[in-house]
């Protein structure tokens, strides 16, 4: 039997990768800062390399293909690719602290905005994970609780 006599606030997903508009809130805006940030490094970096400040043969456009790779992960809301982004997002991340450290003028302040993107990146990927592990904890105590009482 049960202490807890309060149901759910809001139905909860069958399925970790359950579409996002089964999503609560917090969930779908964590989604939807995580690929804005995504395509703002992505826009970023092609600008920066290409245009705004660009080094040599500008053959270092190209750092921004692996952040192509998980767009469509997060916008599939695959649960496994908010995690391995929040990992991988740390080497853009160095990059940025380097840049804005050892360039001067407007490539300090482009790698001070990649910086921030990254930031804000991590942190609706970390967000994003917690609450759906949150979700599919409650759904399993709640249906354990169902079976058993």
């Amino acid at each position: 039997m049960s202490l807890s006599t309060t149901p759910p606030a809001a139905p909860l997903p069958a399925d970790i990768d359950a579409p996002a508009s089964a999503m609560p809130p917090v969930v779908a805006w964590s989604r939807a800062v995580a690929v804005g940030s995504l395509l703002g490094l992505i826009v970023l970096g092609l600008a920066w390399e290409l245009v705004l400040a660009p080094t040599g043969n500008r053959t270092l456009a190209l750092k921004v293909l692996p952040l192509a790779v998980p767009l469509v992960g997060l916008l599939k809301n695959r649960m496994y690719t908010y995690r391995w982004v929040s990992l991988m997002i740390w080497l853009y991340f160095i990059e940025g602290v380097i840049r804005a450290a050892g360039d001067r003028g407007i490539s300090a302040w482009l790698a001070g905005g990649e910086v921030l993107l990254c930031v804000l990146l991590f942190t609706a990927c970390a967000v994003h994970v917690r609450w759906r592990l949150y979700r599919a904890h409650a759904l399993a105590t709640a249906t354990a609780d169902a079976a058993a009482g």
